[in-house]
């Protein structure tokens, strides 16, 4: 909490380094404002000018978090909408950002997490088929398609 309030010139300043660091939500950057002791007035002339200015872009945001999360964490698409959400992005902007995310990059992917969980499961039978599942679905991955892979698993273990 800033001690002394900013004045507008101040918060813009700070807020483009801020936005231009990384992508950042509406939302974050609206907490940002109001942490530095801003009016509802300010804060919003503010947020105007940061989306004028195009620090601020909340497709954009999308867009970004979605491939990053995908990519780097491996996330589903269901968990990566709930992040989303959360931030406060719009369900355009939440379709635009998981368009991003590739369909046979997003099942290879999904394939190699359930083979790596599978390996990891010392268990045999429905005990391995349950864990490697909650796995899947607590990574964010659709329940069908994650039915379609483990069962996949289990068929090919029997052979």
């Amino acid at each position: 909490m800033y001690r002394k309030q900013l004045t507008k010139e101040q918060a813009l300043q700070k807020l483009r380094h801020y936005c231009a660091y990384q992508e950042r939500s509406h939302a974050e950057v609206k907490e940002k404002l109001y942490s530095f002791g801003l009016r509802k007035q300010v804060v919003e002339e503010c947020l105007a000018q940061l989306i004028e200015e195009d620090y601020l872009n909340e497709e954009r945001f999308a867009k970004q978090f979605a491939g990053g999360k995908f990519r780097m964490k491996q996330w589903g698409r269901i968990r990566i909408k709930h992040a989303l959400k959360q931030k406060q992005v719009s369900e355009y902007c939440i379709k635009k950002g998981l368009k991003e995310i590739d369909e046979s990059d997003y099942v290879k992917t999904l394939e190699k997490l359930a083979r790596r969980k599978w390996g990891q499961v010392k268990e045999g039978g429905y005990v391995k088929q349950g864990k490697t599942t909650d796995y899947l679905l607590q990574k964010g991955y659709e329940p069908e398609l994650v039915r379609q892979v483990v069962k996949q698993m289990a068929d090919q273990g029997k052979s």
